[in-house]
């Protein structure tokens, strides 16, 4: 298979393309794409997969991001299979306080690119009856407290892929999308240092342990593989059971019945 994969110098993009091309999670020889913003770390990721792995330096905030992206695939793969839109970044700040240009910029990275990434893309995953992934967060579903631009512009991209699999279906194509939870990737790593608060973050957590880069990029190339050939339009939560743990975060229920 032929795999575009965004946001490949680190975090979850490495650990897709690397686990793609080790052949860990679906069988076979496979291609790579990788797309990133980091030209050094880019090369060293490509260098350890070796000559199946094709790179293209790329800032996602622009608005021929996506040609370019599609155009250096076509150079080094001749098509693609699967389209894997992981790169974001996160802003900090309360909502009265950030500007025009802080929205702009993270809704242009977090949900834009991906559009445009797939739109430019569309002929040849429509060639392929290919698969569209996209890194969310499970921030796209609950407000998250000093990231409003960023839970909105997830939230967002949610929509947008859950728009495109209604569109695209008749094409073959399948469009879902992967959200973390509390993650440990280098883009997390400073906030999790302190280890006081990592513990107190991942008591709020039912597996009692932060996820990482590898767990979500499992569950991406399922996503990505003939195993969900029937899967569309839907939101896979890689969060460790946190969705669950509102109750118990109140402290409510003691596991006593008591009669009145």
């Amino acid at each position: 298979m032929r795999f575009v994969i965004t946001g490949a110098a680190s975090g979850i993009g490495r650990a897709a393309a690397e686990q793609l091309v080790a052949g860990n999670n679906i069988p076979g020889e496979h291609q790579v794409l990788l797309a990133d913003r980091d030209a050094a770390n880019l090369q060293v990721v490509a260098d350890g997969i070796g000559p199946a792995a094709g790179t293209v330096v790329v800032d996602l905030s622009e608005l021929d991001c996506g040609d370019k992206i599609v155009a250096a695939a076509i150079a080094h793969m001749g098509g693609i299979d699967a389209v894997i839109s992981n790169a974001g970044i996160i802003m900090g700040g309360a909502l009265a306080d950030l500007d025009a240009a802080s929205f702009d910029k993270i809704f242009a990275i977090n949900t834009r690119a991906t559009w445009l990434l797939a739109k430019a893309a569309y002929p040849y995953l429509k060639e392929s009856k290919g698969a569209l992934i996209a890194t969310a967060s499970m921030s796209a579903t609950e407000p998250t407290p000093a990231l409003g631009f960023y839970s909105s512009s997830k939230a967002a991209l949610l929509m947008l892929i859950r728009q495109l699999s209604i569109e695209w279906g008749p094409d073959g194509i399948r469009c879902n999308t992967v959200s973390p939870g509390p993650t440990y990737t280098p883009m997390t790593a400073v906030g999790y240092s302190n280890q006081e608060a990592r513990d107190k973050r991942e008591a709020n957590i039912a597996l009692r342990k932060l996820g990482t880069a590898e767990d979500v990029a499992n569950a991406i190339l399922f996503l990505a593989s003939p195993l969900a050939g029937q899967i569309s339009g839907i939101d896979v939560l890689v969060d460790g059971g946190m969705h669950n743990m509102l109750m118990p975060a109140t402290g409510a229920g003691t596991g006593q019945t008591k009669q009145k």
